[in-house]
């Protein structure tokens, strides 16, 4: 049988590859389930590693759930041996310290020098954190974010990382640049953090201090809040934000993407009056979103 070589060198003519450490959830619209089609349709090559599989998402009164830690290390250690490389590499839900150590050996054996790592830290909301979240893998994620190069926390998440007290009601703009320059000093250079109520208003606040000759940028962007929070859109927001930062889409002008394709997807939701637990009709408007 004729040996093919599987690795590709470095080429313009090369497609781009994410692998996306999350979970699949069958039914909810959310984690991987909508992460492949987005980070397809930006033309990048989505390559999944399940961190658990699910019926469907925990928001709805029962599930399935098989945890696939055990398994991730034969997994990915095929994906070794086959010598892969991946121009991006994103993270989502991990459900145990374990699955942090996976990930950050992932990184440690998969990044080259030009791959794009980014993690979305998944840990809470609303000030508190989700129920598999301890106080050990709120340490652990500190030290994953601190390994990457963009970081996709919301506000709750944000105050984790930083041990900052969370509070109700508006969050000033010093606030968020504080953080967001704490996050960054344990190594990241682009922070994003997101979902930032803001009266009638939805905020994300970008922190980059790209080497492009620009210095450091922040900015809070702004969008006109429609219909209700729904499961999923952090998922969408990620992967626009991950295959952008691939293809070398600025940092501001991909979070103004992603907000505003998140913004098409809940209007149209709520057009076809799609319920909460559903997530977003993403589909509807796929053909939106541009790389």
């Amino acid at each position: 049988m004729e040996h093919r070589e599987t690795s590709q060198q470095p080429g313009s003519s090369r497609q781009k590859k994410a692998a996306v450490i999350s979970d699949m959830t069958g039914f909810g619209r959310c984690a991987l389930t909508v992460t492949l089609p987005v980070i397809s349709k930006l033309k990048v090559q989505c390559c999944p590693v399940p961190t658990a599989i699910l019926s469907n998402h925990t928001a709805y009164p029962s599930y399935y759930f098989d945890d696939y830690t055990e398994r991730m290390g034969e997994y990915i250690g095929e994906w070794r041996k086959l010598n892969l490389t991946f121009d991006g590499i994103g993270t989502g839900f991990l459900g145990s310290r374990r699955q942090i150590e996976i990930v950050k050996d992932f990184i440690r054996d998969f990044r080259r020098e030009d791959t794009v790592v980014m993690v979305d830290p998944v840990m809470g909301d609303n000030g508190r954190t989700y129920a598999a979240c301890t106080e050990d893998m709120c340490r652990e994620m500190k030290m994953l974010t601190a390994c990457a190069d963009i970081v996709t926390p919301n506000v709750t998440e944000s105050c984790i990382l930083t041990d900052t007290p969370y509070h109700e009601g508006r969050w000033k703009e010093q606030e968020l640049l504080r953080m967001a320059q704490h996050i960054a000093d344990t190594g990241p250079d682009k922070v994003v953090i997101t979902g930032i109520p803001l009266g009638g208003f939805i905020g994300n606040f970008c922190y980059d201090r790209q080497g492009d000759g620009r210095g450091t940028v922040h900015i809070l962007r702004k969008i006109k809040r429609v219909g209700e929070t729904r499961c999923g859109t952090g998922d969408i927001f990620s992967s626009v934000i991950l295959a952008d930062a691939i293809n070398g889409v600025a940092l501001d002008r991909s979070v103004k993407k992603a907000a505003d394709f998140i913004k098409d997807c809940i209007r149209e939701s709520v057009k076809m009056e799609v319920p909460l637990t559903d997530g977003v009709c993403f589909e509807e408007v796929l053909d939106r979103l541009k790389a």
